[in-house]
């Protein structure tokens, strides 16, 4: 029997027999918004590739309590261990942004399959090579960018990677993923919602017209999209129309 290929950029780049030595130990695991993968210091037993529209963020917290959104990652990537052998302990808090499918396997399991197939395993480590690009990218945009540059960013990323035009997020939500206050992320979203370019109701952002929301952003998405291009052509999400 045919088994179904998840909607994750990853495993889709990979040739047939490289891919089933993973389908087998795939299981989809329905998430929702808040859910919680990986604490600090956590065991990091599960490698998860987002299908479709889930999102997850890998979030640095802070003594104070408050944490920051360091990589947002979809379809086009992967989240556990998937260079280090699940040997060491999660660094980041890893959670759910938007609801989905997570296909899961053991790092056990990917482990394995990467010692079978060399072409498995340097796709695994370009991947990695882009996720630190990404990485690269969000610390120098929080250090360059206005607040308002990062919110539209952020919001555009999410669009691309979901296909979803409302985006379920608070503006409270939105300004702790920024590191920013929520009256910073209210006097933002009051702009763009007079320039027309998104709509805001309970526990959602619609963007309205994404040519719009682009003339406020910064272009740091384009230069990760471009690496992952490069890299891994085919994998990143092209920006929506």
């Amino acid at each position: 029997m045919t088994r179904e290929i998840p909607e994750n950029g990853l495993l889709r780049l990979l040739k047939p027999a490289d891919r089933d030595l993973l389908l087998p130990g795939l299981q989809p695991i329905p998430v929702a918004a808040g859910d919680v993968l990986y604490e600090p210091g956590d065991d990091v037993g599960f490698v998860y590739f987002p299908g479709g529209p889930a999102l997850v963020s890998f979030m640095v917290a802070f003594e104070d309590g408050n944490s920051v959104e360091c990589a947002l990652i979809g379809r086009e990537g992967a989240v556990g261990g998937i260079v280090s052998r699940g040997e060491l302990p999660a660094y980041s808090r890893t959670v759910v942004q938007y609801p989905g499918t997570l296909w899961r396997t053991s790092t056990r399991t990917l482990q394995a399959a990467k010692e079978v197939s060399p072409a498995l395993d340097g796709l695994f480590a370009r991947y990695a090579d882009c996720l630190l690009a990404q990485i690269f990218q969000s610390v120098a945009c929080g250090a360059a960018h206005s607040v308002e540059q990062r919110t539209a960013r952020w919001l555009l990323s999410a669009q691309d990677r979901t296909g979803d035009d409302a985006v379920p997020i608070t503006q409270q939500r939105l300004g702790d993923l920024l590191g920013v206050g929520r009256s910073y992320v209210s006097r933002v979203v009051s702009h763009l919602k007079d320039d027309r370019a998104i709509a805001v109701s309970a526990g959602s952002v619609e963007i309205l017209d994404r040519h719009r929301l682009e003339c406020h952003a910064c272009r740091c998405t384009d230069a990760v999209r471009t690496h992952f291009d490069r890299v891994l052509s085919g994998v990143y999400p092209p920006g929506k129309e």
